[in-house]
């Protein structure tokens, strides 16, 4: 079978292109080996990727093109004149085209990616991915297939809500190889046409988008034509992938892929091309979660992408699909995550998440969601280049509780006189429910502080959230106080199984670097109110002292203020 020409054969240089031009474009429609097409120049769209940003156009001529159309997967297919590399089919103009039109990306421009020098990775505030440069033009990247092996109709789901807009919300199916693949497979070489695919998630499930090769040299690609993600500087894995079938459709064709043995790292993803290093490794981050129902426990492990813009996704859905995969689970099971997030050069910071039965979510999404807020805060900007450094692993388990474990605070009533001294011991009694169980009663006890002066002291009753909230007043914004900070912050939440009662005391609260200085002189909250609004300082005018906790059978929701009047005197005991 005729191969397509090597990628050193020489460039056909832009500045030659013209209307009539005839030459070859390679891709794989079944199984890893590139076929030939026939290609029609038409002309060149000048400006149609952004200023200086030209595209070629052309027609795709042959049975099988003719057939399938443009296919998602084939962007990135080369293109050749004269045995000259012209550039990557990578655009597509709309959609029930009658004709196979595509955009062909000028490998002058992808070329420039193989030439960079690696840049730092930007801390920009984008979208996860790449959106279509020509916005409503008829001219827009070919979408690329999306593997989801593993993952359910409502993990799949979840993941088209949050791609929506983007090149990475259309599924395609197939599934992964394995290791245990034909030694022809882990042999064969890769060249140009031949399809590649980015691992996002692998493991027990595998997330994976594939293009087609346009360039290859003995250690570094060129593919897509496009951005997948436009996030500059990347490590994401690069492995083979197999075209088990084209399938043709006027509003979606796309290739179906099983994904192979993995053969290096993708290292840039630019305007015009991505581009992978062969045999480079990527750092992805494991996550290995336990789930447990009743007697049996079922382990999990994946390894997810190091890309602030796009872990969160693959997080949030990976931990879904396994949450959702239990036999034993129902709708009114009650999730339990406990675990941590392991960090390089810092202490860990704990997870505990619960998704209960509710109107709104299943409970599965509302523990994965609990976990996801967690790991967004350590990516959150513009701490996201300190949190991608940082982060090692991911460790989970997960407690399944037969039934909703829902509880209400209903009211909070005090045993004991709204009048107090200081050094008096207050005592009230909170009235709580489970879902569908009989109202309890328990009673919690806090001393008045003896040096506290003469006025109104607020008491509050609480949930785990509510305390947490109240907590953050105190604490600077989360655009400061660096990644320590709010290592140090998401290392004191509160579980949510828990009552609480606190003192608002009236006096004078700050936070500096993370830690909590409490019932401040005022000369010292003097001193830091200008560092209030421009460093890792926080201020308030009360402190709130956590006097005691109580557990409760399931995660609380609900919160009540209860004010007393201390006068002035010595206590009544």
């Amino acid at each position: 079978m005729q191969t397509p020409p090597p990628s050193t054969v020489g460039v056909f240089p832009l500045a030659d292109v013209h209307r009539g031009l005839t030459g070859t474009a390679w891709t794989v429609f079944e199984g890893t080996q590139p076929e030939a097409m026939q290609v029609e120049i038409l002309g060149i769209l000048r400006g149609a990727r952004g200023p200086g940003r030209d595209l070629i156009l052309g027609r795709l001529v042959g049975k099988k093109p003719e057939y399938t159309g443009v296919v998602a997967g084939m962007s990135g297919s080369p293109v050749y004149i004269d045995g000259k590399l012209l550039g990557a089919l990578s655009y597509r103009i709309g959609q029930f085209s009658k004709e196979p039109i595509a955009g062909i990306t000028p490998i002058e421009q992808m070329l420039e990616v193989r030439n960079l020098t690696p840049l730092p990775i930007r801390a920009e505030n984008s979208s996860a991915l790449a959106e279509n440069p020509t916005g409503n033009a008829p001219m827009q990247a070919m979408e690329t297939p999306l593997l989801m092996s593993g993952f359910s109709a409502e993990a799949i789901q979840l993941w088209r809500k949050r791609m929506a807009g983007t090149g990475l919300e259309q599924i395609a199916a197939g599934g992964p190889l394995g290791s245990g693949g034909a030694a022809a497979e882990k042999l064969a070489p890769i060249l140009p046409g031949s399809a590649v695919s980015l691992q996002l998630v692998r493991g027990d499930m595998e997330i994976a988008a594939t293009c087609t090769v346009t360039y290859v040299d003995p250690h570094r690609l060129l593919a897509c034509g496009h951005p997948i993600f436009q996030s500059g500087e990347i490590s994401v894995p690069m492995t083979r992938a197999e075209v088990v079938a084209t399938l043709p459709s006027p509003l979606n064709a796309f290739k179906i892929i099983n994904t192979g043995a993995t053969i290096g790292a993708f290292t840039e993803d630019r305007d015009a091309a991505i581009s992978g290093l062969l045999g480079a490794h990527a750092r992805m981050i494991p996550l290995a979660m336990t789930v447990s129902t009743g007697t049996t426990t079922v382990a999990h492990h994946v390894e997810i992408l190091n890309l602030p813009t796009m872990t969160p996704s693959a997080l949030l859905v990976s931990v879904y699909q396994m949450l959702l995969q239990t036999n034993l689970s129902t709708a009114q099971t009650t999730y339990h995550v406990t675990g941590s997030i392991h960090l390089a050069g810092l202490p860990p910071v704990p997870v505990d998440a619960w998704g209960a039965p509710a109107t709104t979510m299943a409970p599965q999404l509302a523990a994965a969601i609990g976990v996801g807020s967690v790991f967004d805060e350590l990516y959150a900007s513009p701490l996201r280049n300190a949190a991608r450094n940082a982060i090692q692993s991911i460790d989970l388990h997960v407690d399944a509780l037969a039934g909703n474990r829902t509880t209400t605070l209903d009211s909070v009533r005090l045993l004991s006189s709204g009048i107090v001294h200081a050094g008096d011991t207050v005592t009230l009694e909170a009235t709580i429910h489970r879902w569908q169980q009989p109202a309890q009663t328990m009673q919690l006890s806090a001393r008045i502080p003896a040096n506290l002066p003469p006025g109104t002291l607020r008491l509050l009753v609480s949930n785990g959230a509510t305390l947490d909230r109240t907590l953050d007043a105190t604490a600077p914004g989360k655009d400061l106080g660096g990644f320590a900070a709010t290592v140090a912050r998401l290392r004191v939440r509160h579980p949510a199984d828990r009552l609480y009662l606190s003192l608002l005391l009236p006096e004078a609260e700050a936070s500096l670097d993370g830690q909590v200085l409490d019932s401040i002189p005022l000369s010292l909250a003097n001193a830091l109110e200008p560092m209030h609004q421009s460093s890792a300082a926080g201020l308030q005018g009360e402190s709130l002292d956590i006097a005691t906790s109580k557990p409760v059978d399931g995660v609380l929701a609900g919160y009540q203020t209860i004010p007393v009047h201390v006068e002035a005197g010595g206590g009544l005991h």
